[in-house]
């Protein structure tokens, strides 16, 4: 049987999901309009989308259920 291969990330989920979505702002500002610039903000979209429901989750503030 194969073994997943592991790895610990060094960085938290949010920091590299900014560090990602701050470089395909980047890329995308240097492009022209087009989908290809539109992909590239749109995914930078997600990411953003993406570390707030992470902070969500690992809020204080939400309980377990009881």
């Amino acid at each position: 049987m194969l073994k997943r291969r592991r790895f610990k990330q060094m960085e938290l989920l949010q920091d590299r999901l900014a560090a990602f979505a701050k470089d395909a702002r980047d890329k995308a500002a240097v492009l022209p309009a087009g989908p290809e610039r539109e992909d590239l903000l749109k995914r930078a979209r997600q990411a953003d989308t993406a570390s707030h429901i992470d902070a969500w989750a690992n809020s204080p503030g939400l309980r377990t259920p009881t």
